[in-house]
């Protein structure tokens, strides 16, 4: 790799669009509040679950551990059921 923020020209461009995605504030903030999880909760091999939803909640007790499949099934439920209720409220 070199310079941070210069891309090879080989690269392919998908591995352009994620470097340049993964350096903005917004996705910096939200791996801050993934690696604070995991530092506060450590669960080797496993996925760290918030019981509220709430990523930036990193209270120990909003955190478990849970397999990655059963928490990204939970995460999954949870958008949907979200989204339901967006189209919901935009019928009536």
């Amino acid at each position: 790799m070199g310079k941070k923020g210069v891309y090879s020209k080989t690269a392919k461009p998908r591995s352009k669009q994620q470097r340049k995605y993964n350096s903005t504030p917004e996705q910096n903030k939200r791996r801050s509040s993934r690696n604070k999880a995991r530092r506060a909760k450590p669960c080797p091999g496993k996925d760290v679950h918030h019981k509220d939803g709430n990523p930036k909640n990193n209270k120990k007790s909003n955190l478990t551990c849970q397999s990655a499949s059963k928490n990204r099934s939970n995460n999954k439920r949870k958008s949907s059921a979200t989204k339901s209720k967006v189209k919901s409220k935009a019928k009536k």
